[in-house]
């Protein structure tokens, strides 16, 4: 089983890293560069542990911004390790962020789903809006989910 944290940068750096780069740099060939930023410092961080002793899986929740009034969050950086896809880590996290961005008072959230992953965040209540676009070279659609009228 396995059980999801939230925490500072400080105390998810060395982990989130270690599952950025494996998943994003060595699988998708992100360059090693632009993985990091400055937005992991002020951003809240998701940690999914196994049995305490493994991290299989990370992702990050922006600093709110104000919109028209309202408070829109921004998820990121989603990564599960390889070996745990397919067995409900990536939809924890979501969650554990989603409830996280609720709690503090945002409107809606929005992220940049990769193409591929479009319909697993459409099983969790997102939708898609615009068109498609690259980022680090790969495709990516807009896609939100609101969380109060």
């Amino acid at each position: 089983m396995f059980r999801i944290e939230l925490c500072t940068w400080e105390a998810a750096r060395e982990r989130a890293t270690a599952i950025r780069f494996a998943v994003f740099v060595e699988e998708q060939r992100v360059p090693r560069n632009i993985e990091l930023d400055a937005d992991d410092r002020t951003s809240l961080h998701a940690l999914a542990w196994h049995a305490d002793a493994e991290v299989v899986g990370t992702g990050r929740l922006l600093p709110a911004e104000g919109e028209g009034g309202r408070r829109i969050g921004h998820i990121g950086r989603m990564a599960v390790l390889a070996l745990w896809r397919g067995r409900g880590v990536g939809s924890a996290i979501l969650r554990t962020l989603i409830a996280a961005a609720h709690e503090r008072g945002d409107s809606e959230i929005v992220l940049a789903a990769q193409v591929h992953a479009i319909a697993f965040y459409r099983a969790h209540g997102f939708i898609e809006e615009g068109e498609a676009f690259l980022e680090a070279g790969i495709a990516h659609r807009r896609m939100c989910f609101p969380l109060r009228a």
